[in-house]
């Protein structure tokens, strides 16, 4: 018989690949990215200190795109860029999460790079 894997179990599959290469630094934050069905977050963490240094979402009111769509992922990038460049942060590493580095995923972290983080 034949058992299928759920998209939740492939995608904790591919968050450990991409995990146990990408590590975030002091020098070097991994900006992490979650989806949810109504949200998008993304997260800048430095795992030396296992401390989260800022984040942005939807549902912060500078962003003005409620929902989780294209439109409020390039919000969300452009956001938490202005957060990370006031904080000093210029360059980090960029974390995926599991998800496929397609649609929401990409427009937030093409919207981050336009507005100053280099990764």
């Amino acid at each position: 018989m034949i058992n299928k894997k759920s998209k939740k179990e492939t995608r904790a599959v591919r968050q450990k690949r991409v995990r146990a290469t990408v590590k975030g630094t002091a020098q070097r934050p991994r900006l992490c990215v979650f989806r949810s069905i109504n949200n998008i977050y993304a997260q800048i963490i430095d795992d030396d200190k296992q401390v989260t240094l800022l984040q942005a979402s939807t549902l912060d009111k500078e962003v003005k795109t409620k929902a989780s769509n294209i439109e409020a992922a390039k919000e969300v990038g452009a956001l938490v860029a202005k957060r990370a460049l006031e904080k000093d942060i210029k360059a980090v590493v960029f974390d995926r999460n599991g998800y496929l580095y397609h649609g929401k995923v990409q427009a937030l972290a093409e919207a981050a790079r336009e507005a100053g983080l280099e990764f």
